[in-house]
């Protein structure tokens, strides 16, 4: 009984010393790397990610050159893709902010598919979900898969939803992340002018 009573006080001292010690490196980790970001979310009750700066920004670079997949497994180079402005969206069905976003994707191609370029490059799911998830969501623009990364860690990306607009020449001129349709047609406009 004696000898039990002193494993459970040892067992106890060493969780508080361990959660004293964890408490005190996340502080001193967070303490250390501070974030001037302040977050304000603008629907009370919905779900809602901050878009917190993680990729690489690439603004003002030139698309990189790399190989992307159709749902029909042919290959497809991104430098097959420029000619015309250029919007490319980066995601994947299992990310909430990307399902909330496609079906402003697929409205403001409606509007503008004539004169952008619109294509989805998926980076997770097989070609099915690939194309039912963003059919369900009302896309009808070209869709493309990341099968092996190349695409994503060429341009830095470690975080989705991710949206580059991109010249016809080929330069990204912005790079976002969450987009409504309102922030998604002004950026799209500003590749027309």
């Amino acid at each position: 009984m004696a000898g039990n009573r002193r494993l459970l006080l040892g067992s106890l001292a060493g969780a508080v010393v361990v959660s004293l010690v964890g408490g005190y490196l996340v502080y001193a980790l967070s303490s250390s790397n501070p974030t001037d970001e302040t977050v304000v979310l603008s629907k009370p009750g919905v779900s809602q990610i901050p878009s917190v700066a993680t990729n690489a920004p690439v603004a003002g670079t030139k698309l990189p050159t790399v190989t992307l997949t159709t749902n029909d497994g042919a290959s497809i180079s991104t430098s097959e893709l420029l000619g015309q402005p250029l919007i490319i969206n980066v995601w994947n069905s299992t990310c909430g902010p990307c399902k909330q976003e496609l079906p402003a994707f697929a409205t403001v191609q409606a509007d503008l598919g004539d004169s952008i370029r619109f294509v989805g490059v998926n980076t997770l799911d097989t070609p099915e979900v690939n194309a039912s998830f963003a059919r369900d969501r009302g896309v009808k623009y070209e869709l493309l898969r990341d099968v092996d990364g190349a695409f994503t860690s060429a341009v830095g990306i470690t975080n989705q939803p991710v949206t580059l607009f991109v010249a016809a020449d080929g330069t990204i001129v912005k790079q976002t992340g969450v987009l409504d349709e309102a922030a998604l047609r002004a950026a799209a406009q500003s590749l027309l002018t």
